[in-house]
């Protein structure tokens, strides 16, 4: 069940548990297979700029999304009528659909791919999002907004925070019975400096890094808001006059809000196994994995180990059951630098013949399961901070990602980051400014010659990861420690 916690089941519960058993006892329907599952969202953003309100949305949503599997062949539709009634109109829809590709369906899949399960889970919650209202919420971004502005050369700052609210319910015709109910918190705060042409930005820990399952209890605050808050605010001016990043071959060392990109981009996509099976080809793209490479690829050096791991109680794509029903545990996808599983659901599953996880999720009540990432980690080493960086004669370590460029297979790959340090002689040294680095996945992740321990590991996400026809927005969590690469290409802006 994950680290949410069981708790009593609220009357609109079981208001909506009734509805679907309702649904599905009177649907007639020679289907081999329904289910229906419902997503209701509250969705609040609040914004400042230069300490003034800049955005203040509030979004509330509901519909049904039903699947039936009729002669081998899945069909959707979905509806905003979340009646008995609507759910029936959606369920006919989603056979007529069903029947008439089945003719032309690429894998004849059982009822088994959807195995019957039972089950409650909730967001570990210790403040509850709604004992903040309005004006408590904007009263902190402005005093975030005064606070980043340390010095004239600041021109701009920004702040955010995000909560939303998601009940989702699946009820299917086997007996499946699934509530979950998710908290999430956004906190997103950066500052832009100009000194003439030259123009730097400094957020906490990148763009929108601050993504946690929860409540308040997420939200930095007191002391040590204001340090970070300043801290950023600093090191946007410094950048003014920092050293361009050189051009060198040398050690790298990432922290964990870039190995947060490192990780969503050269290992979840391309372990994704509809893309592997060519299903996003035309939009997102494919993957240098081949089938064959499960269970057998060296992936990187024997210091990679890499979970997937939705079981993590604050970080902000843990669930107990994915949006098929299927259950979520931890599951090892590169273990010791080789590749044991990949990213896909239980169809993915059946038409590769490869291992996967429970991942099949959708945006929206509007949107089927796709294959998609959810917690994707890089398991922490024995290595501490002071000890990572003594061993480097000569290196850059860099912090929070600003720009990336990946081709479509994700092989080979380009990214920026706004701050860095060079280091010499096992100390971090003057402030970098424009570093970015280059390389190949598999060249990129053999390089790997030291890993942080659990003191350095941190947990961050985006809400923003898109996928699928049409598309698909949606959060993910990648957590990491501190890592060392050798004999990588990094290089500035100069030129």
């Amino acid at each position: 069940m994950g680290e949410g916690k069981v708790t009593t089941t609220p009357l609109h519960t079981v208001t909506m548990d009734d509805r679907l058993d309702q649904a599905l006892a009177t649907l007639d329907l020679p289907a081999d297979w329904v289910g229906i599952r419902v997503q209701q969202g509250n969705h609040i953003q609040r914004s400042q700029r230069d300490g003034r309100p800049d955005a203040n949305r509030h979004h509330r949503s509901l519909g049904a999304m039903v699947e039936v599997l009729v002669q081998g062949q899945l069909g959707y539709a979905a509806t905003p009528d979340v009646t008995v009634a609507g759910l029936h109109r959606a369920a006919q829809a989603a056979f007529h659909q069903a029947q008439a590709a089945a003719p032309w369906r690429i894998h004849a899949f059982e009822p088994t791919i959807r195995p019957p399960v039972q089950g409650i889970y909730h967001s570990p919650v210790a403040q509850p999002l709604a004992q903040w209202d309005a004006a408590t919420i904007h009263d902190r971004l402005h005093h975030i907004c005064q606070g980043l502005k340390v010095s004239d050369p600041i021109v701009q700052t920004n702040a955010h925070i995000n909560t939303q609210g998601i009940n989702t319910w699946l009820a299917t015709s086997n007996g499946s019975r699934v509530h979950q109910r998710f908290d999430f918190l956004t906190l997103h705060f950066g500052a832009t400096a100009q000194d003439g042409p030259v123009v730097q930005t400094r957020n906490f820990n990148g763009p929108r890094a601050h993504c946690y399952q929860g409540g308040w209890e997420h939200l930095i605050s007191g002391d040590a808001l204001d340090a970070a808050v300043e801290q950023v605010g600093q090191q946007a001016v410094a950048l003014l006059t920092a050293t361009e990043c050189p051009d060198i071959t040398t050690t790298l060392v990432l922290a964990p809000d870039q190995m947060m990109l490192q990780i969503h981009e050269s290992i979840g996509h391309p372990l994704e196994l509809d893309r592997i099976l060519g299903d996003e080809r035309n939009y997102a793209g494919g993957s240098f994995v081949q089938p064959e490479d499960f269970g057998r690829l060296q992936y990187g050096s024997p210091l990679l180990n890499v979970t997937f791991d939705p079981t993590v109680g604050h970080e902000f794509a843990s669930y107990s059951f994915d949006d098929t029903g299927a259950v979520a545990d931890r599951q090892y996808l590169i273990r010791q630098g080789r590749l044991e599983r990949g990213l896909g659901s239980h169809e993915s599953q059946v038409r590769l013949g490869v291992p996967g996880v429970a991942c099949a999720r959708a945006s929206s009540w509007n949107r089927p399961p796709i294959d998609r990432m959810a917690n994707i980690n890089v398991e922490p080493g024995e290595t501490s901070f002071h000890d990572l960086i003594g061993t480097i004669p000569d290196g850059v370590y860099m912090e929070a990602n600003r720009s990336w460029s990946i081709d479509d297979q994700r092989y080979k790959f380009q990214f920026g980051c706004e701050y860095a340090r060079r280091i010499r002689d096992g100390q971090l040294a003057e402030t970098l400014r424009n570093p970015n680095y280059r390389a190949t996945t598999p060249q990129f992740w053999h390089s790997l010659v030291q890993v942080g321990d659990r003191a350095t590991w941190q947990a961050f996400g985006t809400p923003f990861c898109g996928k699928g026809e049409p598309n698909q927005i949606i959060r993910v969590g990648h957590g990491a420690p501190v890592c060392a690469f050798a004999n990588i290409e990094v290089f500035g802006g100069a030129g």
